[in-house]
């Protein structure tokens, strides 16, 4: 974990573009809580293929305009072109954004072919040669690695490449036992990979639909935790009360093993993130 250490800890939290009137209050409502934490960023999800583009536009303008918070874009480049992604980046250079989470994306429904770019690092690789540095560009990290790696180390290969690319910085996918974490940083570690590793963290509400998003993403729910969980039924303030001390724990074993901050995905609901924020004293400690 030495290569960690030496970054300074910041905190960062996620949002997803609103679909109706009603969830864009909703999220409005959400970041205009979260705000006061002040956040080192801010990230806007971005669908496959660009199925969310309007919106993650919207979205990042009214958050950078109303909060003066850093907000770093999703950019999904599965089923796109390079002409499209040229003007995304024209786009968000005349709004002065600064930041990327550069990712690959899945696959849109119904399309067959990858298009101009097959992987993340050809992202990567080619936000460096269309704009140099103006962009400090994240890229995804798989502690528990990618469902569609056809092994371990594959895994890891790829995110060498990714970061070899020209990534400033890498998220991880949620996960439960840290120390899939720190193993994974040991190994990028061998590979002498040297770029803050910052771990994602999903608070736990909602047994049914974390389970549902972790098999559909491969972040594992130790078996501990999901018979504790599932024990407790209906009962959804239990639920977020045991919910809520196992993942204060785990941020905590985090930051004291070295980890260079806390990436949280909020859901777009501020109590959860709010919570922990707080437990863990974390107010004020943006960069």
């Amino acid at each position: 974990m030495d290569s960690q250490k030496k970054y300074p800890q910041a905190f960062s939290l996620e949002f997803f573009p609103a679909k109706n009137a009603e969830s864009a209050e909703k999220l409005r409502e959400t970041y205009t809580q979260l705000a006061p934490l002040k956040p080192g960023f801010v990230s806007v999800t971005f669908g496959a293929g660009g199925s969310t583009q309007e919106r993650t536009f919207d979205t990042v303008r009214e958050i950078k305009q109303h909060t003066g918070i850093d907000v770093a874009p999703h950019l999904s480049c599965i089923g796109s072109t390079k002409d499209n992604i040229r003007q995304i980046l024209h786009n968000y250079k005349t709004q002065s954004i600064r930041r990327i989470v550069a990712l690959r994306g899945d696959m849109p429904s119904g399309m067959r072919e990858a298009g101009e770019f097959r992987f993340a690092n050809e992202l990567v690789a080619f936000i460096r040669a269309e704009t140099g540095e103006h962009f400090h560009i994240e890229v995804a990290a798989y502690p528990e690695f990618h469902p569609q790696a056809p092994s371990a180390h594959a895994d890891l290969l790829n995110f060498k490449r990714k970061a070899e690319a020209g990534a400033d910085g890498a998220i991880t996918q949620y996960f439960y036992s840290p120390d899939a974490y720190f193993r994974f940083v040991e190994s990028c570690e061998k590979l002498g990979l040297d770029l803050p590793i910052v771990p994602g963290i999903m608070p736990i509400t909602n047994f049914v639909q974390l389970a549902r998003f972790s098999d559909a993403c491969g972040a594992e729910i130790p078996r501990w935790l999901r018979k504790r969980l599932e024990a407790y039924g209906d009962d959804m303030k239990s639920l977020r009360a045991f919910g809520l001390d196992v993942t204060t724990k785990l941020c905590g074993d985090l930051l004291a093993g070295g980890a260079p901050g806390l990436h949280f995905y909020t859901m777009n609901q501020a109590g959860p993130t709010l919570a922990l924020w707080q437990r863990l004293g974390l107010q004020s400690k943006g960069p």
